[in-house]
């Protein structure tokens, strides 16, 4: 088995109360959390006010304002937590800034959910369809949020969860059908 990343290394320093490893570990994972930030806000049409700063920021005050660090395995680990926190961040953004006016942030369903001529997938649609879907199946609920929020690949969300590659594609499969049915049983 290969040496830890410096990212587990440090991620695991961290979980385990050492402050230092924190400063050291943002630097690292910064630069892909802010490609990933940029990907989403680049979906919203609408007048930008919210950066990628500012949501990464947020997600780091939620995994840091815990009362214990929470213990993070490895690099996949930690972002399929920030995938979470994202999405978190985004349900709550656009519910306190935008109640008057629904805000639609396209959601990338097309690789996880395959395209059917169907309107666009947003964030508040998703985030519903996803609360659902974790009360019957929290694994696949899980694994389209990193998929979707996180941009994790395959791999990235198998060894996350603790998974094989053919069990996170059959849980992408289900949950895709699942997802869709359900959002067409209320459209």
């Amino acid at each position: 088995m290969g040496q830890p990343s410096s990212i587990t290394i440090l991620l695991r320093d961290w979980s385990n109360g050492n402050e230092a490893a924190l400063a050291e570990l943002v630097p690292l994972v910064q630069k892909e959390l802010h490609v990933i930030a940029r990907r989403w806000l680049r979906r919203d049409r609408r007048k930008q006010t919210l950066q990628p700063t500012v949501m990464i920021n947020e997600m780091y005050v939620r995994l840091i304002g815990q009362s214990q660090p929470p213990r993070l395995e490895s690099r996949t680990h930690f972002y399929g937590i920030a995938s979470r926190l994202m999405r978190l961040y985004l349900v709550d953004y656009i519910r306190t800034h935008n109640a008057e006016k629904r805000r639609f942030i396209a959601v990338p369903l097309d690789e996880v959910v395959v395209a059917s001529g169907d309107r666009p997938w947003d964030v508040l649609e998703l985030d519903e369809l996803l609360s659902r879907l974790a009360e019957w199946d929290e694994r696949k609920a899980k694994v389209i949020e990193m998929r979707c929020f996180g941009e994790m690949t395959v791999k990235e969300i198998a060894t996350a969860c603790g998974l094989t590659v053919s069990t996170v594609k059959r849980d992408l499969r289900m949950a895709r059908s699942w997802l869709k049915l359900e959002r067409s049983r209320h459209s």
